[in-house]
C-alpha cells in the first residue's frame, strides 16, 4: 500500500470532520459559549460518529456496492426528529433572570456521540469524500487496505478536530458569538430546522418506497 493512498485517506477523513453541518453549529455554540473544553468533549463523542461513518464509506466504496438504504432511511428519520426538536429549543431560547442563555450542554461528549452517530451528512458527505479522493488509487483498494486506511481516516478526523477546537476558542469567534449569542442560537435553530425537515422527507419517502 503506498503513502500516497493513506496520505489521501487522511487528507479526506480532515476534509469530512471540517465540512460544515449540524454538528458544526453544535460545537460553534459549545465551544464559543462554554470554553475550549466542553468542545473538545463534544468532539470526543462525535469521534465515534467519524469512525463508524468513515467505516461505513469505506466498506461501500471497497465493495464496490452501496449497503442499501433501509439502514440509512431508519437512522435518518431518527436523526431529522432528533434535529427537529434541538431546533425548537434553539429557536425558541429565552434569557435566564441573569440575562445569560439557557442553552448550556451539561453533558458535551454525550451531545458529540448523539450528534456523531444521527448526522445527516455523515454517510453522503463521507462517499464523497473519500470517493474523490481514493479514485485515483483504485487499483490498491482491497479489504487488507480496509484497516489502515480506517486508521489513516482518522488520523485525518483527529487533525480536523484539532483544527476546529482551535477556531472555536480564537478570542475573536468567542466576542463575535457572545456579542450575538441570541441571534446566532435562533438562526443556528433554524438551521437545524431545514435540515431535520430534510432529512425526514427524504428518509421517509425512502421508507415509502421499501414498502
Amino acid at each position: 500500500m503506498s503513502f500516497s493512498l493513506l496520505l489521501a485517506a487522511a487528507i479526506a477523513g480532515a476534509a469530512y470532520t471540517l465540512t460544515p453541518g449540524p454538528a458544526f453549529l453544535a460545537l460553534l455554540g459549545i465551544g464559543a459559549g462554554q470554553g475550549r473544553i466542553a468542545g473538545v468533549k463534544f468532539l470526543a463523542g462525535h469521534f465515534a460518529g467519524d469512525i463508524v461513518w468513515g467505516a461505513l464509506a469505506l466498506v461501500a466504496i471497497i465493495g464496490s456496492a452501496s449497503l442499501g438504504t433501509l439502514v440509512f432511511d431508519i437512522l435518518g428519520v431518527i436523526c431529522g426528529a432528533y434535529l427537529l426538536l434541538l431546533g425548537w429549543r434553539a429557536v425558541t431560547v429565552k434569557r435566564r433572570e441573569d440575562g445569560a442563555l439557557n442553552t448550556e450542554v451539561t453533558q458535551p461528549l454525550r451531545r458529540g456521540l448523539a450528534f456523531g452517530i444521527t448526522n445527516p451528512k455523515s454517510y453522503a458527505v463521507a462517499i464523497a469524500m473519500f470517493t474523490a479522493l481514493l479514485a485515483a488509487h483504485a487499483g490498491e483498494l482491497s479489504w487488507a487496505s480496509l484497516p489502515p486506511l480506517l486508521l489513516a481516516a482518522c488520523v485525518g478526523f483527529i487533525i480536523g478536530d484539532i483544527i476546529l477546537v482551535w477556531v472555536i476558542g480564537a478570542a475573536p469567534v468567542r466576542r463575535l458569538y457572545r456579542r450575538h449569542e441570541l441571534w446566532v442560537t435562533r438562526i443556528s435553530g433554524v438551521i437545524f430546522l431545514g435540515f431535520g425537515l430534510q432529512a425526514l422527507v427524504h428518509s421517509g419517502a425512502g421508507l415509502l418506497r421499501q414498502n
